[in-house]
Order: structure tokens, then sequence, then C-alpha cells
């Protein structure tokens, strides 16, 4: 999994008919990588509806994706990449049999290292922000440097600066991406906006990510 762009945006609860619009604004702002949550209403429709609109070189995947009925799903629907919040080898084991990156979620160094050992393509270190925030990252990469971890879990603007000089390789960021005025408004102006401003800082601040 590639990641150029080191954030994965991730949706929760989106409706269906405004999902497409909110879709092509981010791309087009920069945005690269685009994860909707398995427990979003709707949302394998949603999945099947805007796969072939996604743009060449960008990445719309799964998420919640807790369990095997759930990946098999995923990628029934179209899913590119799929996000875990929990280890769950039949779920990382199907995504590299159907050549499907799976980022699984982990939080202790022991989990951390069975999620990479088990064939992950990226280790969803979740939740970031409970244990410490980039400091617990900093303390993980201590013995895992080559595991490419992803701190999900209230990171902001703010607080992305830290992620990466702790050696996080993405983050994943939530409503606050978006803007959670502009999301409720469905305000696609206001929302370019604000993935335009962490694409911009990203940009700045961090190399590109190569990951199995």
């Amino acid at each position: 999994m590639k990641l150029d762009v080191p954030i994965i945006a991730i949706l929760r609860g989106v409706d269906g008919d405004f999902f497409g619009d909110l879709m092509q604004a981010s791309f087009f702002a920069g945005l690269q990588a685009l994860e909707i949550t398995m427990n979003t209403p709707n949302v394998l429709k949603i999945v099947r509806e805007n796969r072939k609109k996604v743009p060449a070189g960008k990445l719309f995947g799964v998420g919640t994706v807790c369990c095997l009925e759930d990946a098999k799903k995923a990628v029934e629907a179209g899913a590119m990449f799929m996000v875990s919040p929990n280890i769950d080898e039949e779920v990382i084991k199907y995504g590299r049999s159907q050549n499907v990156p799976v980022v699984a979620g982990a939080l202790t160094p022991t989990e951390v290292y069975k999620a990479w050992s088990l064939g992950a393509s990226m280790v969803k270190v979740f939740p970031c922000a409970a244990m410490g925030g980039a400091a617990y990252i900093r303390d993980l990469r201590g013995p895992f440097d080559a595991i490419p971890m992803v701190a999900v879990g209230g990171v902001t603007l703010e607080s992305l600066g830290d992620y990466f000089q702790a050696g996080a390789a993405a983050v994943g960021v939530g409503a606050s991406f978006f803007g959670s005025e502009a999301l409720a408004e469905r305000d696609i102006k206001g929302l370019t906006k604000n993935v335009e401003n962490y694409i911009k800082f990203c940009s700045e601040k961090v190399q590109p990510v190569t990951n199995r």
C-alpha cells in the first residue's frame, strides 16, 4: 500500500446521497486515501456506486472491518483497502489472498508485532491519543522501527506534526479532517478548504511512505 499523502481520512455515518460529492471534492483537494466505515448505513451500496468513480492514483477503502464476513462483503463491494480496529487473522489472510491491503488495528507492543507478523500492510495504533498520543508512537517505534504505524484516535491538525516527528508512517483522521460543521452543512467549499489545509501541512512535513 503506497501512501504519497500519509493520511487516511475516515468517514462514519455519512449519507449516501452526499458521499459522491464529498469523495470527489476530497480527492480533488489532494487526499489520496479515503475510508468509509462498515457501520455506516448502506455502506456496501455506497462503495459499489462510487468505486468506479475513484480517480487513478486514489484509494477508496472500507474501515471497521472486524471479521471475515465483513472483509468478504467489503472486497466484493469494491474496497481497495481495508482497515480494522482489531486483529483478526482471517481478515488479514483474506485481504492478502485478494491483493487488498489490510491496515490492522493494535494497541499493545505484542499486538503491534502480531498484526505485522500476520501480514498486515500497516498497523493501526488505536486509540492512540488515549495512550499518550505521539509519545506512545515514539515509544513503540523504539523496538519496532521497521513496522509502519498509522496513528488513529484523537489526531488533530495541531497534533499532526508531533505524530510524524514521532515516526508515524501515516495518521487516520475523522470528522476534524473535513470539518464537522462543513460535513453537517454539506458545505463542499468549506470541506475542500479543510482538506487542503491538512494536505498542505503533510506535504511540508513528511516524505512518501511505501509498505507491503
